[in-house]
């Protein structure tokens, strides 16, 4: 999060537009990876902020890989968030308005591996067992998703 963090130095705490990514990784058993987050402790998506000089895909493959050690052999464009639902305050009081790229990969390579910094348990969900406690912003996403498998 260089970019962010640098931005940070300038502005403080103050709500910032952050564009990123995050990826809708789905197993062969049609189940959710989600990640454990060691900041909130809530379940939430692979993902992360835009850096300079980088694609939202490139973003997308990054964050997946490095929070879970997966590789994303081919993304599909799911949908672009944004608005008032997509507010979010960090436990450490940096307040954003996410931008958030949304893809979803089912495949992949690699071992399932999580980043300690940032991650305290990676678990697949049906999209029916999906916990309570999911990060605020990957909420609507999550949602989104589960309305269209059930449509489908």
């Amino acid at each position: 999060m260089g970019y962010i963090m640098d931005l940070r130095k300038i502005v403080g705490s103050r709500p910032l537009i952050m564009a990123g990514a995050c990826v809708i990784l789905v197993n062969h058993n049609n189940e959710l990876l989600l990640q454990l987050r060691r900041d909130n402790h809530c379940w939430g998506l692979a993902g992360g902020s835009l850096e300079l000089g980088e694609t939202l895909e490139q973003v997308a493959k990054r964050e997946l890989f490095e929070e879970t050690g997966l590789i994303a052999k081919n993304l599909t464009l799911f949908n672009v968030f944004s608005g008032e639902e997509y507010y979010y305050k960090y436990p450490h009081g940096d307040e954003v308005y996410n931008v958030v790229t949304v893809y979803i990969c089912s495949d992949y390579e690699g071992v399932l591996r999580k980043e300690e910094n940032e991650v305290k348990e990676l678990k697949f969900y049906h999209y029916t067992d999906i916990p309570s406690n999911i990060n605020p912003p990957d909420l609507p996403i999550i949602n989104e998703y589960i309305q269209k498998c059930l449509m489908s």
